[in-house]
């Protein structure tokens, strides 16, 4: 899969391509179906699948803080890309001047002139270019003059639920995990590399693997049991929170706090990815550091019985 950074840096694609446009936060089943859909039309027309996705998201630009809760960072999304069958993952630099393009300027410089787009999925809820005046039915007619077919993505649904990143991003926040993973196609992770935190934990027999989590907010808080993996050949097994810190000081950066099971290497600096197996309880402030010590057990031996461990 070949990373495209950035509108400017498209070369003209002579052959043309089978495109899909949009956020896939959280890269889930439905978005799994679309793209292996459009890989078989690919297939099929002898043309590369082009995935076009906004860094930052569009809401995210919009709203700022205000934005929902991310599923997954740009690099969490590459990794999860590479697992399907795309040829070229695009990334838009989504800002103010991108934003204010005119919808026919993104179809023909963006779309039939830099991608030569023969065929096109997105959802029938898609909007584009400055105030949001480019929509399906606008792609439609520019599908029939500059002769690209446009469809719609269709929806997918699990358990009569139509899966999306909203869906799933309730579901994380219920701590409802098994749902988020039957939407996701697998367990919900972060990914992040490991960094120097107060060291509290090893003072109190419990040292962790801090992550940060590159998050404006975060869809899931609480603590965890969980597997880390990107530190050896299996899994390693752990109990994990997410959250502030608000048994120490708070702080405004949420941070992913894992301690693991039998466990006692360096891998400050290793890039690392949590899989979240069981919520095991909400974040709490404890009164003491000896009360935290206390909880920390109890949580340990419920993910190990949790995990049957």
């Amino acid at each position: 899969m070949q990373l495209i950074r950035g509108v400017q840096k498209l070369q003209s694609i002579a052959s043309g391509c089978v495109l899909t446009i949009g956020n896939f936060d959280g890269v889930h089943k439905g978005h799994s179906v679309v793209i292996n859909k459009l890989a078989e039309k690919g297939q099929l027309l002898g043309l590369p699948v082009v995935v076009m996705v906004f860094e930052p998201q569009p809401l995210e630009f919009f709203l700022k803080d205000n934005a929902p809760s991310r599923l997954t960072r740009l690099r969490e999304k590459i990794i999860h890309f590479k697992d399907l069958p795309v040829d070229n993952l695009l990334i838009v630099n989504f800002n103010q001047r991108f934003a204010d393009l005119d919808p026919a300027y993104f179809i023909q410089e963006i779309l039939v002139q830099r991608l030569n787009v023969k065929y096109l999925v997105v959802g029938d809820d898609f909007h584009f270019g400055k105030a949001r005046r480019g929509n399906f039915a606008l792609l439609q007619e520019a599908g029939d003059k500059y002769n690209f077919k446009v469809i719609d993505t269709a929806s997918y649904s699990v358990k009569g639920s139509r899966v999306s990143s909203t869906l799933i991003r309730d579901a994380l926040n219920n701590g409802d995990l098994a749902s988020a993973e039957s939407m996701l196609g697998r367990n919900y992770s972060v990914c992040g590399r490991v960094v120097h935190g107060e060291k509290l934990g090893r003072k109190i027999g419990f040292p962790t693997a801090n992550i940060q989590m590159q998050r404006k907010n975060t869809p899931i808080q609480g603590v965890f049991a969980v597997t880390m993996t990107g530190i050896g050949e299996k899994p390693v097994y752990g109990v994990a929170n997410v959250g502030t810190k608000p048994t120490v000081n708070g702080g405004a950066k949420v941070l992913l706090e894992t301690h693991l099971f039998d466990f006692n290497q360096d891998i400050y600096g290793k890039y690392v990815e949590v899989h979240f197996k069981y919520k095991i309880r909400s974040e709490m402030r404890f009164q003491s550091v000896d009360d935290l010590k206390r909880q920390i057990q109890l949580d340990t031996a419920q993910a190990k019985t949790l995990m049957h461990i």
